[in-house]
């Protein structure tokens, strides 16, 4: 392995066994490999926005993708979400399993550059419209000086959105693109994506139906049963491969053992195929 990390994405579905996960990041730890733990928090960021009574929008583009309108009230959910709920949810789980942790955002160091999207497309009711006053971000670069020195001291950092604008702004970020986006920067050995189903499936409503093996083409991101979030975690999985990350692979995060599992060979195995279609 080139050097050791791994880069966890950890998905925020209620389904997902964090004390499963962090257990097997004591593993990864015991065994003197090296980790980062990314995560979402949807569920988490949902049940505050209700409780703040911020009011959830969704945005889907013409590629089908959707996405999350995040207004101020809405960022400011997120953070809290992140940072106040999910984040110390892992590092006490983490310290459980004694794995000494330290938990991050993309602001931290300014570890994560984003520029804001001022204005895109999206479709509604059969129309496409332009959409303005979102606070999200696409990540433009990733320091990942603190995820070294962090590393080197034997530490796990836990990192998750917001990224920072170039004015140190925050911004949304797309947790698994995040994921990607640091696992290419770090040079890291593999990414495992843990998420709320056995990997990609050939039929969405079939579990069993699941790929061992998922080409990505390098124009067309769609494949098979794809969409929603699995479609975005493709895009994730092809950014880092063409990072340079040489093993990436989606599995399930629900089931006991989900890392060591999918470390073994569990779940989708992504590769680039250089075709225009799966």
């Amino acid at each position: 392995m080139p050097n050791g990390v791994t880069v966890i994405k950890c998905g925020g579905s209620d389904a997902i066994s964090i004390a499963q996960i962090c257990a097997d990041v004591g593993k990864l730890r015991a065994a003197d490999e090296r980790a980062v733990l990314v995560h979402g928090g949807a569920g988490d960021i949902d049940r505050l926005a209700a409780q703040l009574g911020v009011i959830p929008r969704t945005t889907v583009s013409p590629a089908g993708l959707q996405s999350r309108y995040t207004d101020p009230a809405m960022l400011d959910a997120m953070v809290l979400a992140m940072t106040g709920r999910v984040k110390p949810r892992l590092l006490a789980a983490l310290a459980t399993m004694g794995v000494p942790a330290v938990g991050l955002t993309g602001l931290d160091a300014g570890m994560i550059t984003a520029v804001r999207k001022k204005a895109r497309r999206a479709v509604r009711d059969g129309r496409t419209m332009i959409v303005r006053g979102d606070l999200s971000g696409r990540i433009t670069a990733v320091d990942p000086t603190v995820l070294r020195v962090l590393l080197d001291a034997g530490l796990t950092p836990v990192v998750s959105p917001p990224a920072g604008d170039p004015d140190g702004a925050p911004l949304n970020v797309d947790a698994d693109r995040l994921a990607a986006a640091v696992a290419a920067a770090l040079g890291a050995c593999r990414l495992v994506m843990l998420t709320a189903a056995p990997g990609v499936l050939r039929d969405a409503r079939d579990e069993s139906s699941v790929l061992s093996c998922c080409e990505l083409p390098d124009e067309t991101l769609l494949a098979h049963a794809a969409s929603g979030g699995m479609h975005r975690k493709l895009i994730a999985a092809y950014e880092a491969l063409q990072g340079g990350v040489p093993e990436v692979r989606i599995a399930d995060g629900r089931v006991p053992e989900p890392l060591s599992a999918a470390i073994a060979g569990a779940g989708t195995v992504l590769v680039r195929s250089g075709k225009a279609g799966l």
